[in-house]
């Protein structure tokens, strides 16, 4: 009797575990009591992204035949928000670079901007961060809403059942993150040069759909088959900077790289003497095609081996990130 007991209070406790976290209250909507939720005019906000590498994704996942997104353009994540946003489509991602890397501090380090135009049509994204645009790794994200039922292509979402996905919030509100909650010996939380966001989603479906951290199915607006499908984003904006020295004033010098178009080789030329500078080569994609350690001062790429094409070249350092797209011809 003694060990029936033992069982039905241990299965008591756990089932009781379980249905204290299926019910977990997250962050309301902006401008509510408890909202983590911040405006686009915040004093917090030391730097906006300045590079970005665009994946477009398809405007309906399990219809190729609409081809893909074509709303906006990568430039229109850089800088702060201005409702002008890149649609990502289904699955697509952008990966966004900054001139100084974002660090560690307390509370949120970065924000997240969509362009929702209310608090309860909200389409999500996953958020990876990166401190050699090789590795990424994901922040732990969590999706509380039912996957029994399809939120339909304008449906609504309790923002108190997400956390930890971009789009939380609407337009001109940033969803913050917290580098507190990655735990990764593949990257240094106190330099963090790319995030990446990357589009949720929201159907059902097992063979198409997003899951969260527990590998729960992300139920969000879907289908969207226009050309602004899929999340929709603003900006990125820096919260805790390294290296916050004043350097963004003179980033625009701060290298040369040429002839553009180039055939074989390309010289590239620094003012930088930062020991630790390299070179990213990218495709369209987002693929790093090549990465080379430089000297500073003047240096030699030999890239006969590339295909004919449009690159994105991200010359970094410890305190600097920039880019420069070249054609090879």
């Amino acid at each position: 009797m003694l060990k029936f007991h033992r069982l039905f209070v241990t299965i008591f406790l756990l089932s009781l575990l379980n249905c204290t976290h299926l019910n977990a209250q997250y962050a309301p909507p902006a401008e509510q009591p408890g909202s983590t939720a911040i405006h686009a005019d915040s004093s917090v906000f030391v730097a906006w992204a300045t590079s970005a590498i665009l994946e477009r994704g398809l405007v309906q996942i399990n219809k190729p035949d609409l081809g893909f997104a074509t709303f906006g353009n990568q430039e229109d994540a850089l800088g702060a928000p201005d409702i002008n946003v890149v649609s990502l489509g289904d699955v697509g991602q952008i990966t966004l670079g900054f001139v100084n890397p974002i660090q560690n501090g307390h509370g949120a380090d970065f924000a997240v901007f969509e362009n929702s135009f209310s608090d309860t049509f909200l389409e999500l994204a996953h958020v990876e961060v990166s401190s050699d645009g090789v590795n990424f790794v994901r922040f732990p994200s969590v999706s509380l809403t039912p996957a029994e039922v399809q939120v339909a292509g304008f449906g609504n979402l309790e923002t108190t059942l997400i956390h930890n996905l971009a789009g939380k919030y609407r337009a001109y509100f940033g969803t913050p993150f917290d580098l507190n909650d990655i735990v990764s010996d593949l990257i240094n939380l106190d330099s963090v040069t790319y995030i990446r966001i990357i589009d949720v989603v929201g159907t059902i479906d097992q063979m198409y759909g997003t899951y969260d951290a527990a590998g729960r199915l992300i139920n969000d607006p879907w289908p969207t088959p226009f050309p602004s499908s899929g999340f929709d984003l603003d900006a990125v904006g820096v919260i805790h900077q390294a290296g916050n020295t004043g350097i963004n004033e003179v980033a625009k010098q701060s290298f040369q790289v040429f002839p553009n178009p180039f055939v074989n080789r390309i010289t590239f030329l620094t003012k930088s003497y930062e020991s630790q500078q390299q070179i990213l080569i990218c495709d369209l994609l987002g693929n790093v095609v090549h990465s080379e350690l430089l000297l500073s001062g003047q240096s030699y790429l030999d890239l006969g081996f590339l295909p004919k094409g449009l690159y994105q070249f991200i010359w970094k350092t410890n305190n600097n990130l920039q880019s420069a797209k070249l054609l090879k011809q």
